[in-house]
């Protein structure tokens, strides 16, 4: 399929042809690397857990998004590394399929660069997320190199987004920032904050629980060691004829 034909967008010829059924099965091929997984798995666990509270939206990753009306498969189709839609059901989804979905497109997707797709991610796709999905936010990261970079679509054309103080870039539909922390593409909050996968939320809570503790121990030391020296002080004025409570 040339580039042209991939930019096309469906015409009112296909309203009287009947669409295949919503439950199709994604297309995607294993990912590149073990680096590409986790990367993935990363971003879709750390969105799930700070959103554990909302059902309207879905974020996942390498799932194949069908656009076409047309019944053959191998048409209209494209599968993100990760991609979030916003005000929509929060259910799992054999693939996304645009007509089914009230014509929804997402609003924010990630690719992952490797040798073998970084072309396309740079090119064809940004080119088909811009023209086609009209796709708000758009980035692209290598987990090897650590090249980052991202877009905001702004009249119909992606702009690049401008990093700030910590190389960290905006995402207006998500309300985050996105940026590179050990070695990995994370979320944080507008207000600076690591947005934490639910196991380093449980340590965090654990260390708190724990300096807790700690502190209360040290406090009740504290008083303890004052109690003892009160009744040593009492015990010596006693010894010289004082009485402790009149003093």
């Amino acid at each position: 399929m040339t580039i042209a034909e991939d930019l096309l967008r469906p015409s009112p010829e296909f309203e009287e042809i009947e669409y295949p059924p919503g439950d199709l099965e994604s297309q995607e091929l294993p990912l590149e690397s073990e680096l590409h997984l986790r990367q993935i798995l990363l971003l879709i666990q750390t969105l799930e857990y700070l959103w554990r509270d909302r059902q309207d939206f879905y974020a996942f990753g390498n799932l194949t998004i069908f656009y076409s009306p047309n019944q053959k498969k191998s048409e209209y189709f494209r599968g993100p590394d990760f991609f979030v839609v916003l005000d929509t059901e929060r259910k799992p989804r054999k693939s996304w399929v645009v007509w089914e979905e009230g014509g929804k497109y997402p609003h924010v997707i990630i690719e992952l660069l490797s040798n073998s797709t970084a072309k396309v991610d740079r090119s064809e796709k940004k080119q088909i997320y811009q023209e086609i999905f009209r796709t708000p936010d758009y980035f692209w990261f290598d987990p090897n190199t650590l090249e980052f970079q991202g877009f905001e679509l702004l009249r119909g054309q992606y702009q690049e987004i401008q990093p700030n103080e910590n190389r960290w870039l905006w995402s207006e539909q998500l309300q985050l920032f996105l940026g590179v922390y050990e070695q990995k593409l994370r979320f944080f909050t507008p207000e600076g904050e690591l947005v934490p996968t639910p196991e380093e939320s449980a340590e965090m809570e654990k260390q708190q629980r724990e300096a807790s503790e700690q502190q209360l121990e040290i406090e009740r030391q504290q008083k303890h060691t004052e109690q003892q020296r009160n009744q040593r002080l009492a015990a010596r004025l006693r010894e010289l004829g004082v009485d402790p409570d009149t003093v």
